[in-house]
């Protein structure tokens, strides 16, 4: 297959063209205020520069921090209905509880605690409040609220109450965009409500953002399917994403440390990622990114996403640099105004990659303009960069033991020799673009994590529903059923509940669909 993949960062958009396993071409240039311009432009550059048209291109997959953006900027979001299934149970904390103040009046849209929601064994807490269900979307309705997040107690073991509630949240508000918490989030009902919350609240961004995209390949001649990259480094189909584009927000470092997993042939190893704005260090393990065991603070808002473990600083190419009895390297950047800023470039500011032209690391712009860069400063500044890598490395690292470091992003010029704490420090080719690259080899996947009672069944017959429901949920995703397994099952007998009662959380993964 020739794929194409596409990261958008803060100040860079890299495009790489693939076929199987060669890399064919890759592009840098700046992201735009719009995103979408942007990426049409590096994906009609890494076309004319391999010499391929775009009719022969067979899928094109994009990592973009657009959503993550909007969340933490406050921008492009709706506003909220939240309807919590829960009888009597649950009351004493009510929906946002757990917000920022500045993005909770943003999104709230109002909240309804109404009868409903299941026990950890399937049995109601109370029989479903049509009644009040009806009440509240007629209220939303009269607000002009067009986005409802559903969200039962323990939905997850069965989500006949969220399914219920959305067949007539439906009929009170046809056209509504309906998030239901069991195919957003993870166990505990706080952080999984949040999710849905905030997937409901992208909702309108997500169509709009997805059919930009699909306008702009339709004007480039691509008539091929399009993915975005999820927050695991696999692939969701335009469709899903549409209706799920919150587990776009972590795809970004994900994209990097796949890209360079691919790139060295490493499955173990640290991968420094740096770009123009910030620097992200996370781990390899057996090829994949090493997750959290925690969950994903989005936007301050707590949620119980599985996203990478990566430490990010504001450190990159155009971070800025500003001279003095203590020098100091950002953490504000220029962004992707780099290329008008630097100084290098004819700019008015001095920045990292600057320092990089001025010691003969990289060769860009004119070398001339920075005649009043001492070598000397040009070097203390280099240290300094490469001592807070070294820190936030050394954070990172399982153990003290030296360890392969993987070098990738363009800023990553910025580094030069081995750094303290690891074995080698690569900078494979193509380093530059290996987040479009790990977006452009992605895989698709689907993944369930539930509470099942082994009472009345066996553990095996348990296992098998939940395995079946993450193998459905990737085929939706885009998967060929032919082709997906079991990556991980995760096991934990859950003792203070009765019932023999166990968490299992799966996740199957497959090709991509041709």
């Amino acid at each position: 297959m020739l794929r194409i993949g596409v990261d958008v960062g803060g100040t860079n958009t890299d495009a790489a063209l693939l076929r199987g396993t060669e890399v064919l071409a890759t592009v840098k240039s700046s992201t735009t205020a719009d995103v979408t311009s942007g990426v049409s432009a590096a994906i009609r550059t890494v076309l004319a520069e391999a010499g391929v048209s775009a009719g022969a291109v067979n899928a094109v997959m994009i990592g973009t921090t657009h959503f993550l953006n909007a969340i933490v900027e406050g921008r492009h979001l709706e506003k909220v209905g939240v309807l919590r299934l829960c009888g009597a149970a649950t009351r004493s904390l009510p929906p946002m509880i757990d917000w920022p103040d500045t993005l909770r009046p943003v999104v709230d849209g109002g909240a309804a605690l109404v009868g409903g929601g299941v026990n950890y064994d399937g049995s109601e807490i109370a029989p479903l409040d049509d009644a009040a269900i009806r009440a509240a979307c007629r209220d939303w309705r009269t607000r002009g609220i067009s986005a409802v997040a559903i969200c039962s107690v323990f939905a997850l073991v069965d989500p006949k109450m969220e399914n219920a509630a959305a067949e007539i949240v439906a009929e009170e508000m046809p056209g509504a965009a309906i998030s239901l918490s069991h195919r957003v989030g993870r166990t505990g009902l706080l952080p999984r409500e949040n999710a849905t919350i905030l997937n409901a609240s992208l909702h309108t961004l997500g169509r709009e953002t997805v059919g930009a995209f699909r306008s702009a390949f339709a004007a480039l001649g691509l008539t091929c399917p399009l993915f975005l990259t999820q927050n695991d480094g696999t692939l969701m189909a335009a469709e899903f994403a549409e209706r799920y584009p919150v587990f776009t927000i972590a795809s970004g470092p994900t994209n990097s440390m796949r890209g360079a997993a691919f790139l060295t042939g490493l499955s173990d190893a640290a991968v420094i990622d740096i770009g123009g704005t910030t620097t992200d260090i996370g781990m390899l393990v057996a090829g994949f990114p090493r997750t959290r065991s925690e969950g994903a603070m989005i936007g301050g808002v707590p949620t119980n996403f599985r996203v990478p473990d990566v430490y990010s600083f504001g450190l990159g190419g155009g971070s800025i640099v500003r001279p003095g009895p203590s020098p100091t390297i950002g953490p504000d950047s220029v962004g992707f105004r780099l290329p008008e800023k630097a100084l290098c470039f004819g700019g008015d500011t001095l920045t990292a990659t600057d320092i990089a032209v001025s010691a003969g690391l990289v060769d860009l712009g004119d070398r001339d303009r920075l005649s009043h860069i001492t070598p000397e400063f040009a070097q203390q500044m280099l240290a300094q960069m490469k001592a807070s890598i070294e820190t936030v490395l050394d954070r990172m690292k399982p153990s003290a033991d030296p360890i392969p470091a993987i070098l990738v992003g363009g800023g990553s010029v910025l580094v030069e020799g081995l750094l303290e704490g690891t074995s080698v420090s690569l900078k494979p080719d193509h380093f530059g673009s290996a987040n479009a690259i790990g977006a452009a080899i992605a895989q698709v996947s689907g993944e369930v994590d539930s509470v099942v009672s082994l009472e009345g069944t066996t553990r095996e017959i348990a296992l098998e529903s939940i395995v079946a429901e993450a193998r459905a949920r990737a085929v939706e995703a885009g998967a060929d059923a032919d082709t997906t397994t079991l990556a991980e099952i995760e096991e934990t007998p859950l003792a203070y509940l009765p019932g023999n009662a166990v968490r299992v959380a799966a996740k199957v993964i497959g090709e991509l669909r041709a």
